[in-house]
C-alpha cells in the first residue's frame, strides 16, 4: 500500500480526460438535469423512473439479454442511458437482441424541483447506494427497486427467449451493484428458469467487507463504525437482516461477479471519491481499493472462482469509457477483445 500511495502524486498529474468523467465536480446536491421517461411499480411502495430501450409492456420475443446500467452519484440516468446505447451499438449483433435498462434513484430535491407525482420513490443523496430505505413515499429499499426490475424480466410472457441478465454499475452505481450482488433476492425467479445473471462492478469508491480486516488497519482502528454496512457486515439495513453474514458471503461467492477497474482511477483527491475513514481504511483510491478487496476475497475460504477482476487500461473515473471499452463490452455482451480476460 505504501508503493500505491507513492504513485498517487504521479497519478494525480495523469488526471482523467474531461470527455465524460461525469463525477468530476460531484454536484449531487443539485437537482438532476433530466427525469427518466418510463416507470415501474415497486410493489405497492411507489414508482421508480427508468429508461428502457424497448417497449417492455408487450412481449419481446427475440430478446435474449437484458442489461441494467446503474448511474453514479449524480443520479444522471440520462447520461448513463446514452452510454448504454453507445455500448449496445458497439456490440453489433449481440446488441440487437439486448434490452438496455437504466433505473434512476432520485432524491427528494429532484421530486420537488420537477413536481413529480407523490408516488415517486426518492432516497437520501447517497443512501440508495447501500440499499437504504427510501425517504418516501414508502420505505422501499433501492434493492427492492432492482428486484422489481428483475421480476419484470422473469415474466416469460414478456421475455420468452431471455437467457442472460447483466446488472452493471459505475462509481456510485458500482457501489449499488456490489452490495446488491451480496443481498439480492430478485435473481431467484430468473435462475429457476435457467436465466444466467452476473454483476459488473466498475470503479466504486468502496466495498462491503465480510471480515473486520482492512488494507489500512491503522485507519480502521481509529474509525468507529468502519465495519458497519455499507462498508462491512455490522448494522445491516432491513433488506439484509434475515440472513447471517456467513450466508450472505456464501451466496456472494457463488455469484458471477466482474470487477472492472480503470488503471488511471488513482487520484486520492478525486472530488467524488469517498474520503470517509470507513472508505479510507480500504485504501487510498479506487484502483487500489478494488484490487485490495478482490485479493481479500480470494484469500477467504475456497477463494472466489466465480469472480474476475479486469483492469481497463488507460481509463480513469469515466463511466462512458469504462462501459464502451473492450473489457466493458466483454463484461456486458461477452464480446472478445479484453486482454485482461483470464
Amino acid at each position: 500500500m505504501k508503493l500505491l500511495r507513492g504513485l498517487a502524486a504521479l497519478a494525480a498529474v495523469l488526471m482523467i480526460t474531461p470527455s465524460h468523467a461525469e463525477d468530476e465536480h460531484a454536484a449531487n446536491r443539485k437537482p438532476v438535469k433530466a427525469i427518466a421517461d418510463a416507470r415501474i411499480a415497486v410493489g405497492n411502495q411507489g414508482t421508480l423512473p427508468l429508461y428502457v430501450s424497448a417497449d417492455w409492456s408487450r412481449p419481446l420475443p427475440g430478446i435474449t439479454r437484458a442489461i441494467l446500467v446503474l448511474h453514479g452519484r449524480l443520479r444522471n440516468a440520462d447520461v448513463y442511458y446514452r452510454s448504454a446505447l453507445t455500448a449496445q451499438a458497439a456490440a453489433g449483433e449481440a446488441g440487437k437482441s439486448t434490452i438496455m435498462i437504466v433505473p434512476q434513484f432520485l432524491a427528494g430535491l429532484d421530486v420537488e424541483a420537477y413536481h413529480l407525482p407523490a408516488d415517486t420513490l426518492h432516497w437520501s443523496l447517497e443512501g440508495w447506494e447501500g440499499g437504504d430505505a427510501a425517504e418516501g413515499p414508502q420505505p422501499a429499499s433501492s434493492f427492492d427497486a432492482l428486484d422489481a426490475i428483475l421480476a419484470r424480466l422473469a415474466d416469460r410472457h414478456l421475455f420468452p427467449d431471455l437467457r442472460q441478465v447483466v446488472v452493471a454499475g459505475h462509481s456510485g452505481g458500482g457501489q449499488v451493484v456490489q452490495r446488491y450482488a451480496i443481498a439480492t433476492k430478485g435473481e431467484a425467479a430468473l435462475q429457476a428458469d435457467d436465466v444466467a445473471i452476473r454483476y459488473v462492478v466498475a470503479n466504486p469508491s468502496s466495498y462491503a467487507y465480510f471480515s473486520a480486516e482492512r488494507p489500512e488497519p491503522q485507519i480502521a482502528a481509529s474509525c468507529p463504525g468502519y465495519n458497519n454496512w455499507k462498508y462491512g457486515m455490522e448494522a445491516r439495513p432491513p433488506y439484509l437482516a434475515s440472513a447471517s453474514a456467513a450466508v450472505l458471503e456464501q451466496r456472494y461467492v457463488a455469484r458471477q461477479v466482474i470487477y472492472l477497474l480503470g488503471t488511471r482511477d488513482t487520484n486520492p483527491n478525486h472530488p467524488a471519491l469517498d474520503k470517509s475513514c470507513m472508505a479510507e481504511a480500504q485504501g487510498p483510491y479506487r484502483y487500489a481499493r478494488g484490487h485490495a478487496y478482490a485479493a481479500a476475497m480470494a484469500e477467504r475460504d475456497a477463494g472466489t472462482p466465480n469472480h474476475r477482476l479486469w483492469d481497463v487500461p488507460d481509463v480513469g473515473h469515466d463511466g462512458d469509457k469504462m462501459l464502451t471499452s473492450p473489457c466493458g463490452l466483454a463484461a456486458l455482451f461477452d464480446l472478445p477483445g479484453c486482454t485482461a480476460m483470464r
